[in-house]
């Protein structure tokens, strides 16, 4: 089982106190055309004040005191499409994470109208890959025995296509694929692992990063490498009863000590994007409040009333209704006031979700 954090005793908070209405207009389906240019509405925690502003002027909100940390997973191209090897059937593979103490073998989502046998075999990659269907996984995932001719992620790089989110809607032969292999990746990343971007990240380019450095604030880097279960839908009434899917997680000694260093000189640590947020108070939960070299999985589920303990502002993009990451940001600024921040971003017509514009709570 999962932890969770924080467990209401006094009453259950529902799933359905983070409803909000979204036009589909607002959805974006690419990102900006130039990266560091998105928009960027600034929530005071403390007044509820609201500022419209855009991602550059995150640079007035931050001080050499201060430490920002992101998340360096990098994407792979985890989505291929294949074949049955007896039969023309087709197959759709997302390869999620390998399996933990069987090597060659990975847990994936498969998608066809046959059924997952085991011992049957996919042809990948134009016959350069084939998996062979080992058993089951968790939560429906199926556990398949890879053999490539070649480096694995650069069969993936080559044949597959980057895993981007469902409402995010992208045909077999879409143009903006290309697009996607660029943009849905922050400019930072370097640990492959992730099949979800870290999309708070995604607004960052070389040049604004360049100036976050000049100014003196610490830069560093956490990893979390995003699975599919941040698109999951919490499905329970009661908030309290949804499980969080686990991640792999790792901090470095130098972020470890970065954070540290900040949070006793009366700095701040600045997380960009839930999953950065997630790691920190993950790391903290497990640690007595303090921030140390680790690495594991994390299960956490942030959700109103939380008491943060390593984090004090954060990036984030705009969030599903009643999903667990808009609960999370609940946690930090308040439901009022982020419910009313929603409510004025989509009258401001914001652009939501992955490739869309973010939110600075401060």
């Amino acid at each position: 089982m999962p932890f969770v954090i924080w467990r209401e005793s006094d009453g259950a908070m529902l799933t359905s106190d983070f409803y909000y209405d979204l036009p589909e207009s607002l959805i974006a389906q690419a990102p900006p055309k130039e990266r560091g240019t998105s928009r960027m509405l600034v929530l005071h925690r403390d007044s509820g004040e609201i500022e419209h502003r855009r991602i550059g002027d995150i640079l007035e909100y931050i001080s050499p005191r201060d430490v920002i940390v992101f998340n360096n997973t990098r994407v792979f191209s985890a989505r291929i499409f294949g074949r049955w090897s007896d039969s023309p059937g087709r197959v759709e593979v997302l390869f999620v994470e390998p399996s933990s103490g069987e090597p060659g073998v990975w847990s994936a989502l498969c998608r066809s109208s046959r059924p997952m046998r085991p011992g049957a075999e996919i042809v990948l990659a134009d016959g350069a890959m084939s998996a062979v269907v080992a058993g089951r996984g968790a939560d429906g995932q199926v556990l398949l025995e890879v053999h490539a001719n070649g480096d694995f992620f650069e069969l993936l790089d080559k044949f597959g296509v980057p895993p981007v989110p469902p409402y995010i809607k992208r045909g077999r032969e879409d143009a903006r694929t290309e697009l996607d292999r660029e943009r849905y990746q922050t400019v930072y990343a370097s640990k492959t692992g992730a099949v979800a971007a870290p999309t708070a990240g995604l607004h960052f380019s070389d040049a604004l990063l360049k100036q976050i450095g000049a100014k003196g604030t610490d830069i560093e880097f956490v990893t979390l490498h995003v699975g599919p279960g941040t698109f999951r839908p919490v499905k329970t009434e009661r908030v309290e009863d949804h499980n969080m899917d686990s991640e792999r997680y790792e901090i470095p000694a130098c972020t470890a000590e970065a954070v540290t260093r900040v949070a006793g000189s009366g700095g701040r640590v600045f997380a960009v994007g839930s999953t950065t947020v997630r790691t920190l108070e993950t790391c903290a939960a497990e640690n007595g409040g303090k921030i140390v070299p680790c690495r594991g999985r994390s299960s956490a589920f942030i959700y109103p009333p939380y008491k943060f303990m390593a984090v004090d502002a954060m990036l984030t993009n705009f969030h599903l209704p009643c999903s667990t990451l808009i609960m999370m940001v609940c946690a930090l600024a308040g439901r009022e006031n982020v419910m009313r921040a929603y409510r004025e971003a989509v009258r401001e017509r914001y652009m939501f979700y992955s490739y869309g514009d973010c939110m600075l709570i401060i």
